[in-house]
């Protein structure tokens, strides 16, 4: 087949300009594994080749600018150039990051001959993406990527002798083009000239692959991509909109626009971009999910919503009010962020979801879109040994993923009302027998089994990670469920209450007064009696269990983190969660 390949020269070079703005008219190297994978021109002027270590570059080039090879930067860079050759021409194959492929015949005899196609696709690319290209074209993928390196047009049936002249290195295999200069094989017209058999029983599968490709026959055809259909819907406003009516009168009209537009792909919306453009260029941008089917009615009352608070700038707590666009909006742009087919979403046993479970996400979806999404979080449980670490707040309607495994990290669907409330807030009076086990005046038999001699009596490493003390029965250890990462060192169930967003400073004392500490083996060195939260007067400790030692990061003294848990009952009810951190005590957690 006559393929027509383009190909961008120094393509990880001026993706790094791209993406990154360094400049790609220095002197510039790209490492990968410590060696240069691609260099600019005024690096290869320098002396600068690739293969070569950083060191020896930078030897010859002291000016060379290193950049570390990002296959996915060059991949994200290069999508609006293939997006440029399709504006003109279908069937493009992306070949690699710099360099797609697609059958000459078509844009040949639709713009009249194969050098015509080639310089108008150059054209077009240089024009819409600023970015210089090749164009090589020849019976083949490998052939044409190779006549591209000189914007060279082979004759047909000409591929087999302009491939016969190339070095074997042309194949992009060293190891096999090392063993076919010592057989004395430097030509892909050599290595062609010899039998397949005998090369498949010689040089193995792949080298049976390279020697068709030497001969100028591909292996496989072009894997041509279908671009993605243009699902997103805009409308240009000549009068400038700022009042909330006139917006949600065109969101109405936008919204079914987008829905009657995925309803002819069979798809839906999940995830909505709302993009909004005011009279003097500011830009405006905002993503909504959904766990559901987006209907017109749900896409018009999102947009709504965000439209009002952008266009009135309603004030959040503490009066923190978002910024007001300068001017009116003049272009309203609706992008399906998130679709699927309609048949993978499976409705409720009743129809659609309910109701309430409605009208509550429909409330809260408002609040953010006057306050912003982080004025609405939810608490996801995850793992970890303390209760402020099992705790990661999330905004409405984003994924619940937990920050750290755990027991309490599966599924849960997007923008559900699960989980706890915010962390902080205020609850009734504590009960003195929330804490699980026997808890004893003066004694140490709480949950988990520790005792005043130093709980579990030493430290365990836990697989080389983090050192922690104390029994670790009621974690995720002895879970039983096998899949749940072990947290030595963790509180017993059940949880507190309330954690508290800054733990509270407190004294502990014993029945003479005297400061009550915990020694370096994890020894109390009197039996609480007293406790006194801030300037608060002390309350007597009833019952208290512990401690719970944990040495967390301690390879790193920068984040290292030791200090030993209580639980403590007092006696005007309140049940406490106390640590023990540098010889102070503090209070971080209140059970109900």
């Amino acid at each position: 087949m006559r393929t027509l390949l383009l190909w961008c020269p120094d393509w990880p070079v001026l993706a790094a300009e791209l993406v990154d703005g360094v400049p790609a008219t220095g002197a510039v190297a790209v490492l990968h594994a410590n060696r240069v994978v691609a260099c600019s021109e005024a690096a290869r002027a320098e002396g600068v080749r690739r293969g070569l270590r950083k060191r020896e570059a930078q030897g010859r080039c002291p000016r060379l600018t290193v950049v570390d090879h990002d296959p996915g930067r060059d991949a994200r860079a290069f999508e609006p150039v293939v997006a440029a050759v399709e504006e003109l021409v279908a069937g493009v194959e992306v070949v690699r990051p710099g360099a797609c492929a697609l059958a000459a015949r078509g844009p040949a005899r639709y713009l009249g001959g194969e050098e015509a196609a080639a310089e108008r696709i150059i054209e077009h690319v240089a024009q819409t993406c600023a970015v210089e290209s090749q164009v090589g074209i020849a019976g083949g993928v490998f052939a044409a990527g190779l006549a591209a390196r000189d914007g060279r047009v082979v004759p047909p049936g000409g591929t087999p002798g302009f491939l016969a002249g190339l070095p074997v290195e042309a194949l992009g295999r060293p190891a096999l083009a090392d063993l076919l200069r010592r057989l004395g094989v430097r030509t892909l017209g050599g290595f062609a000239a010899l039998p397949a058999g005998d090369v498949l029983a010689r040089f193995g599968f792949d080298g049976a692959l390279a020697h068709r490709l030497a001969a100028g026959r591909d292996h496989r055809p072009l894997a041509v991509r279908r671009p993605p259909a243009d699902l997103a819907v805009t409308a240009d406003h000549d009068e400038p909109i700022d009042r909330v009516d006139a917006a949600a009168f065109a969101a109405r009209a936008l919204a079914e626009r987008l829905h009657d537009r995925l309803a002819a792909h069979g798809l839906a919306c999940t995830r909505l971009g709302i993009e909004a453009v005011t009279a003097d260029g500011q830009e405006l941008h905002r993503v909504w999910r959904h766990d559901g089917l987006l209907t017109a009615a749900a896409v018009a009352d999102r947009v709504r919503w965000q439209l009002d608070g952008w266009l009135t700038g309603s004030a959040g707590r503490a009066g923190a009010r978002p910024t007001r666009p300068t001017a009116g909006i003049i272009r309203l742009r609706l992008v399906p962020d998130g679709v699927l087919a309609r048949a993978d979403l499976q409705p409720g046993l009743w129809g659609e979801t309910g109701e309430e479970r409605e009208r509550a996400h429909r409330a809260l979806s408002r609040v953010q879109g006057l306050l912003g999404p982080e004025a609405v979080v939810t608490a996801v449980l995850g793992g970890g040994r303390s209760p402020d670490d099992q705790v990661r707040l999330v905004p409405w309607g984003d994924e619940r993923l937990p920050a750290r495994p755990g027991e309490q990290t599966g599924p849960a669907r997007v923008g559900e009302l699960a989980g706890p409330a915010r962390v902080g807030k205020p609850i009734g009076p504590a009960r003195p027998g929330g804490l699980v086990g026997p808890v004893r005046a003066g004694g140490a038999g709480g949950p988990g089994g520790a005792d005043r001699s130093g709980g579990a009596g030493g430290s365990d490493r836990s697989g080389g990670s983090d050192r922690s003390g104390g029994s670790a029965r009621g974690g995720a250890a002895s879970s039983g469920r096998g899949t749940s990462p072990p947290w030595p060192g963790r509180l017993p169930p059940p949880s507190p209450a309330v954690v508290l967003p800054a733990p509270l400073a407190a004294t502990v004392h014993d029945a003479a007064g005297e400061p009550v500490g915990v020694s370096a083996r994890l020894q109390l060195t009197a039996t609480p009696a007293r406790l006194a939260v801030g300037a608060a007067r002390p309350v007597e400790i009833v019952g208290w269990a512990g401690p719970w030692p944990v040495d967390e990061r301690w390879w790193s003294p920068a984040e290292a983190r030791r200090r030993a848990r209580f639980q403590v009952c007092l006696s005007d009810g309140a049940a406490l969660l106390l640590a023990v951190e540098s010889g102070q005590w503090l209070v971080e957690a209140i059970y109900d």
